[in-house]
């Protein structure tokens, strides 16, 4: 039998080569090193996919007789879980091996690591300014805190041999997980557009109960449903094995974001598991495939492909809180599901709106579920239109690309010929493209919240989304053209700061902490010149597409003293990244960074008045935009407004004055009239709230 090395296509073979030279662009558009570059790209996949909720690069490497190390590092201290990280970069643009001996080397490694963090002699014997120091002394002043160990490798060979890639085992009271993400799952996993890496659950292969269910309902076009029983057992299993790659992805941000377990879900685990059922309003679930198994006693799920919870995320993680860190008895704790297998054709439209109204009526927000918020459609649309003028030397000039939904910037180009794609690079550079946690990073720096940001992707896109999620409903307006090109200069100067501090010979000398010195950085910037009322002149940076060399010269000098603050914490942290995540981390540098900013970069500033009629004059041309906008989505409805009408007068939608309006709207074809800028407005509101309600658009446009 061939091995999986031997089976790759041609497809994988390109996009092998293209990942190398993905990475060497990263490292040369950041400053990064390239097994850096490497580790981010690869995080960014395992985040996206649940594979791990947050870790900060921490490089430690051992090369004695007993070998150790790791690549990165996250402590959930509220759920008890830590993550390790090793990584397996091989820099060459072919696909290399990943054999079983070099898998237990690598995991071998991590073990040791984490052994060893539990000497206090260990500790003693490192240099307390060492990332060996950082990652050891935090495990081990937390060790009585972690219940689960979960160990990914990241690795661009390949699997050369059939093997699960999710392993469990328990050692002492510790619960350790094993998990690969070789090339051939992350090349998967950004080729979804859901970046979900399907779940397969074998009940019967893995040893778990079969789910006793009955078929509930069924839709020949769409979908098939169960109402199964859950054994806490078996979802406490099955969650500590795979983690938050269970939860669907706006399940997972809530729940990442706000990490509480329910304590009235515990409580009832330890003092009343036979009635759990009874109280808890069980969980929502989604699969691509459910397999049966009929016997005298009943029907049985005996087998799940993709199996996500979209509803239910705070009890399946309680559930595993109770029995890891409670040690709490699951035996009669059983947890109802519905479970419902959306048909492959309706999959990509379906299982979104299960996510939203089973979400509905419990504290999931749409800044919860903001990747789908349409302030990131505004933003697309935005970016797609907006071109910057010319750099100094081009004659054209280039657009950033927002990227809504992950793999855009890629399939864009897929099916290209060599001479477009070079043409859609020219317009869109690679530089140039931002994603939605990017742009929540540079927006909360600027914001003054450098310890959110350092908290990690998830964290700071939630914070991120609950702001602008109030904006938004406040006022849509002021997101317009002149607040992108504001964000995009902003995303500039975060990625100027980044790349200069990479390549700083006195960063060189003291490698780490990067992220929380660029943030900090930025964020004391913006306090020193929010103290003299005044506010940075992106106006001028975006015409110009450069940092003015007065800018440049602060920020240089700034950084390393921001980074002589961060890497002294007070006596009693000994963990510098810990130290960045906290509010009075930042009130200490904001207290001891002060900066004359209208003697340094008075040429980049302009008064808070002067900005504000400039806020104000891009309100009102967005206003516009967006009128004109409406007119143009009406008439494109032209059609269906009779429908519209229909549906809303037969589930009692409108007011009077809905009515008066969508029945001028039915009749432009007979009338010749289109009714007026801000009659449209209000007839696209009324057209989203039926959609939203279930009305069926005929014109998909």
């Amino acid at each position: 039998m061939k091995s999986d090395l031997e089976e790759i296509g041609k497809e994988l073979e390109e996009a092998a080569t293209k990942f190398h030279y993905d990475v060497l662009r990263e490292a040369e558009t950041s400053g990064e090193q390239q097994s850096e570059a490497f580790f981010e790209l690869y995080a960014d996949a395992a985040r996206e996919n649940g594979e791990l909720e947050h870790v900060d690069y921490c490089p430690v490497l051992f090369e004695g007789s007993q070998k150790y190390g790791i690549d990165g590092y996250y402590l959930n201290i509220d759920s008890g879980e830590l993550v390790l990280v090793i990584s397996d970069y091989h820099a060459t643009d072919g696909l290399a091996s990943l054999n079983k001996g070099d898998i237990t080397k690598l995991f071998k490694r991590v073990d040791r690591f984490f052994d060893k963090s539990s000497s206090p002699e260990f500790i003693n014997s490192l240099e307390e300014t060492s990332p060996a120091f950082q990652a050891a002394y935090y495990i081990h002043t937390n060790l009585h805190k972690i219940k689960r160990v979960r160990v990914v490798l990241f690795s661009n060979a390949i699997l050369a041999i059939r093997s699960n890639l999710v392993t469990v085992e328990k050692r002492g009271d510790i619960h350790f997980s094993r998990s690969i993400l070789d090339f051939n799952r992350f090349y998967a996993i950004q080729g979804s557009q859901n970046a979900n890496d399907p779940i397969e659950i074998d009940f019967t292969e893995q040893n778990l109960e079969l789910l006793p269910c009955l078929s509930a309902s069924a839709s020949e076009d769409n979908y098939e449903s169960y109402l199964a029983v859950m054994p806490g057992t078996v979802l406490a299993h099955i969650y500590r094995t795979y983690g938050a790659r269970l939860l669907e992805a706006n399940v997972r941000t809530f729940l990442q974001a706000r990490t509480k377990v329910n304590k009235g879900i515990i409580n009832t685990i330890e003092k009343e598991p036979e009635n759990f059922f009874a109280y808890n309003n069980g969980l929502t679930a989604t699969a691509a495939e459910v397999s049966l198994r009929e016997t005298k006693s009943g029907t049985f799920i005996e087998k799940i492909t993709d199996l996500q919870v979209v509803n239910g995320g705070q009890t399946t993680a309680s559930i595993l809180y109770a029995a890891d860190v409670k040690k709490a008895d699951l035996s009669n704790v059983f947890v109802q599901m519905k479970l419902s297998r959306a048909l492959p054709d309706v999959r990509e439209e379906l299982i979104p709106n299960i996510s939203r109204y089973a979400n509905s009526q419990n504290k999931v927000s749409e800044a919860d579920l903001f990747s789908s918020h349409k302030f990131h459609l505004h933003m697309e649309q935005l970016s797609r239109r907006v071109t910057t003028p010319p750099a100094e030397g081009s004659l054209v000039g280039t657009k950033w690309f927002y990227e809504r939904a992950r793999g855009q910037y890629r399939d864009a180009q897929a099916y290209m010929t060599k001479s477009k794609r070079d043409l859609f690079v020219a317009e869109y550079p690679r530089s140039k493209m931002l994603v939605k946690t990017d742009l929540a990073k540079y927006e909360m720096t600027f914001m003054e919240k450098p310890h959110l940001v350092s908290q990690g992707a998830g964290k700071c896109f939630s914070n991120y989304a609950d702001i602008i999620d109030k904006k938004w409903t406040e006022n849509a307006a002021s997101f317009g053209e002149a607040f992108f090109k504001d964000s995009m200069s902003r995303a500039m100067i975060f990625r100027w700061t980044d790349k200069h501090i990479n390549t700083s010979e006195w960063y060189k000398e003291d490698r780490g902490y990067k992220s929380q010195i660029v943030t900090y950085t930025l964020a004391a910037l913006q306090n020193s010149i929010k103290t003299v009322k005044a506010e940075v002149n992106f106006t001028k940076l975006w015409n110009k597409q450069e940092l003015p060399a007065s800018l440049q010269k602060l920020i240089s000098e700034l950084a390393p003293k921001v980074g002589d603050i961060i890497k002294s914490p007070p006596p009693e942290v000994r963990n510098v990244a810990e130290y960045c995540k906290r509010q009075y981390c930042w009130k200490r540098v904001s207290d001891e960074i002060t900066i004359d900013v209208e003697k340094e970069i008075s040429d980049c500033l302009i008064s808070k008045e002067k900005a504000r009629e400039v806020k104000k004059e891009g309100r009102a041309t967005q206003r516009i935009d967006n009128s004109i906008e409406a007119q143009t989505k009406v008439v494109e409805l032209t059609d269906e407004w009779a429908a519209v009408q229909e549906f809303g007068q037969r589930n009692r939608l409108f007011k009077p004055s809905d009515h008066r309006l969508v029945d001028s709207a039915k009749r432009m074809k007979t009338s010749g009239r289109i009714p007026v800028e801000w009659e449209c407005v209000t007839l696209v509101q009324i057209y989203n709230k039926v959609v939203d309600e279930g009305y069926k658009p005929r014109n998909k446009s």
